[in-house]
C-alpha cells in the first residue's frame, strides 16, 4: 500500500510539473513581447528619420536578432549617415533604438542574423523537442502593415494547416528564374503555411506554439509568396514561416 501511495505522490508531482510547462496565451505573449524587434534605418537627415523594414526577435545570447534575409537586403546609404538599427521596448521603459550590423545570412532560406551592441535583451527559445505537426496551434507577434498601425507588437493566433515544400519545379523553361534555379540546386525544404493572415511587416516575426512560447519558425511574407503565390494580385490570406531547423543551423554556423 505504501509503495502505491509513493507512485502516486510521484505521478501527480509529474502532473503537476507538466502543468506548470505551459501557460495561457496571453501570459505566454506578454513574455515573448519584449524579445520581438523592430528591425529598419535610422537617417538623421531624412524625414522620417528611422525606416522599418520588417520585424525581427532576439535569440541566442541576448544580443543576436533573427530576421529574413529579405528584410535587410536593401543598400544601406551609409556615406549619407543611414545605419541599420532596431528598435525594442521593454515593459515599463521607453522605445530604445540600438545600432544594428548583419553577422550571418542565409539567402536560400531567407535568414538573417544581426548583431546589437548595449545591456542583454530576453531571448526566446528555439523549440527542439517533438516534431511540429498540421494542425497544431501557433502564434506570431510582429508590427504589421510596415508600422502603419504604430510600432506596438500585434499577435495574431491560428493553426499550422500544412507542411509543404517551397520548391515545385515550373512546368516549362518559361517559369524558371534565378531565385528557383538556385533553389533547386540548394533542394527543396519543406515550410509551415498558416491559416492565420500575416503581413509585410510581420516578416521576420517569430512563430511560437502557444503553450510554452517556443520558437517554430520564422513568419516569411515576401519571399515564398513570390514562389508560391505570383499569380495572385490579391492576398489570399495564406502565411507562411520558415522552420526553425534552419535558423538553429544558421546560428551554428555563425558561431558565438
Amino acid at each position: 500500500m505504501r509503495r502505491l501511495l509513493a507512485i502516486a505522490t510521484v505521478i501527480v508531482g509529474v502532473l503537476a510539473l507538466a502543468g506548470t510547462a505551459t501557460a495561457d496565451l496571453p501570459d505566454v505573449i506578454e513574455r515573448v513581447k519584449p524579445s520581438v524587434v523592430v528591425v529598419g534605418t535610422h537617417q538623421v537627415t531624412r524625414s522620417p528619420q528611422f525606416v522599418m523594414r520588417g520585424t525581427g526577435f532576439v535569440v541566442s545570447d541576448g544580443r543576436t536578432v533573427a530576421t529574413n534575409a529579405h528584410v535587410i537586403q536593401a543598400a544601406i546609404d551609409e556615406v549619407a549617415g543611414e545605419k541599420l538599427v532596431i528598435i525594442v521596448r521593454l515593459a515599463g521603459a521607453k522605445a530604445q533604438q540600438r545600432p544594428a550590423r548583419v553577422v550571418a545570412v542565409d539567402k536560400g532560406r531567407d535568414l538573417a542574423l544581426l548583431r546589437i551592441d548595449g545591456p542583454l535583451l530576453p531571448a526566446l527559445t528555439l523549440h527542439d523537442a517533438e516534431p511540429v505537426r498540421e494542425g497544431q496551434s501557433v502564434a506570431f507577434t510582429g508590427f504589421p502593415i510596415g508600422g502603419a498601425l504604430g510600432l506596438s507588437p500585434v499577435t495574431h493566433r491560428g493553426i499550422i494547416s500544412a507542411i509543404t515544400p517551397i520548391v515545385l519545379p515550373g512546368a516549362n523553361a518559361r517559369e524558371l528564374n534565378a531565385r528557383v534555379v538556385q533553389q533547386i540546386r540548394e533542394g527543396s525544404f519543406d515550410i509551415y503555411q498558416l491559416d492565420a493572415t500575416a503581413y509585410p511587416g510581420n516578416s521576420g516575426g517569430p512563430l511560437y506554439e502557444v503553450g510554452r512560447g517556443e520558437v517554430l519558425g520564422v513568419i516569411n511574407m515576401v519571399f515564398v509568396k513570390e514562389n508560391k503565390e505570383s499569380v495572385l494580385s490579391k492576398p489570399s490570406g495564406i502565411s507562411f514561416a520558415i522552420p526553425v531547423r534552419f535558423l538553429r543551423e544558421l546560428l551554428q554556423k555563425a558561431g558565438p
